[in-house]
């Protein structure tokens, strides 16, 4: 068993979150280890279309954390090589009636006041923006911050960046504790050994912290994407109807559709995205894609005659307030979360990793933590499924 000394922190996750958690601890000057049972981008972040959106965010703590993301990606789209494929599209939000339109208008208004760019776009000018988009709209929101990046790539080329020492297809088996404190991780191969372990395991995020001895009420919600052949740019912007917002926000299990449209660099057209709570049931919904299709031809009738080449699907991390946890557990020291982003996590991951950074280095968070804290679904910690090291390091 090999024994890895002198790291500051160890993060489980290799997925966007985890690389960006890296990415900005290296950055604040610490030496860190990234361990995931899988690739780089094997679990959520793989399976996302990359959304990096403001417009789905009613003004609250969510929508703060999204801002500051907006502004990081930025940044490091200027530092990653351009694989990362950064595309600030925009994106257009779209109402089939004008009680939808006053909705989104109060909507908006609060966004706005949180720092959002919001301009409504009157019937007659949505094709302006949207030349294939279907008649009859009754108008809709323009939202210029709304960006996209490829997933897995920006995954990749965070961790690249971070510097970090990476242990790949290795799960991790043990949290170590030491007086009740963590001490690190152990997996089949070898004992990471740090005074900090960061949970940035999407998805088994709840794993991970039973296996520390606490507890995080994480859950699968599953989700479908349609590609289709390559296209010339039929559509400009990230689009989709409006009752995608209420589905974001929803804590149903049942299943959920909403088109979600969008080109990209290389020419097949994205659609998504379902939402429901099936466990981690990874059969195909010939249901759930025939929605998809039906509500994608409706909002781009020019997409009703295009051949979808693939589908994929996968989980995105549920917490029942759709708040990601972000920072130390005060039931486990040593111990932070950086997980619960559900279908979020692509767009929020910069911001978290700098959180993340300064909670590790004890500087001054860039924004108020305290809706993150990971403690506030309840459930005392305690050393059921945890661990403690080997007694020389007692």
């Amino acid at each position: 068993m090999l024994k890895r000394h002198s790291l500051d922190a160890v993060i489980i996750g290799a997925g966007v979150v985890g690389a960006a958690c890296a990415y900005y601890a290296a950055r604040a000057g610490l030496c860190v280890a990234v361990v995931d049972s899988g690739p780089v981008a094997g679990g959520t972040t793989g399976a996302g279309e990359g959304n990096l959106l403001v417009s789905d965010k009613e003004a609250g703590p969510e929508l703060d954390l999204a801002l500051l993301s907006t502004r990081l990606w930025t940044e490091l789209a200027a530092v990653l090589p351009r694989e990362v494929e950064y595309e600030p599209k925009g994106g257009l939000v779209v109402a089939p009636d004008e009680a939808t339109v006053k909705a989104l208008r109060s909507f908006a208004d609060g966004q706005r006041a949180a720092g959002v760019h919001a301009v409504e776009v009157p019937a007659h000018a949505l094709h302006d923006l949207e030349p294939h988009l279907a008649p009859g709209l009754a108008g809709g929101f323009h939202y210029p911050q709304d960006a996209q990046v490829q997933p897995a790539q920006a995954a990749a080329r965070l961790l690249a960046a971070s510097g970090a020492e990476v242990h790949l297809g290795e799960e991790v088996t043990q949290v170590l504790l030491d007086r009740g404190a963590v001490r690190g991780v152990r997996t089949p191969r070898r004992e990471l050994l740090a005074p900090a372990v960061v949970n940035a395991a999407g998805t088994w995020g709840g794993h991970i912290a039973e296996l520390a001895g606490t507890s995080l009420p994480v859950l699968p919600r599953r989700g479908f994407v349609l590609v289709t052949e390559p296209l010339p740019r039929v559509v400009r912007h990230k689009v989709y109807a409006a009752d995608y917002i209420a589905d974001v926000a929803s804590g149903s299990a049942a299943l959920q559709s909403s088109a979600v449209v969008e080109g990209t660099p290389a020419g097949p057209v994205l659609i998504g995205a379902t939402r429901e709570r099936v466990g981690f049931d990874r059969s195909l919904s010939t249901r759930a894609l025939r929605r998809l299709a039906s509500q994608a031809a409706a909002l781009f009738p020019v997409l009703a005659g295009v051949r979808v080449l693939r589908t994929y699907h996968g989980f995105r991390p549920y917490l029942p307030d759709h708040l990601p946890a972000i920072g130390p557990d005060p039931r486990r020291p040593g111990l932070l979360h950086a997980c619960g982003h559900e279908g979020a996590g692509i767009g929020l991951a910069p911001a978290t990793g700098l959180l993340i950074a300064a909670a590790l280095t004890g500087a001054e968070p860039a924004l108020p933590v305290h809706p993150f804290r990971p403690e506030r679904f309840g459930g005392s910690g305690s050393a059921a499924g945890a661990a403690d090291t080997p007694e020389e390091h007692h």
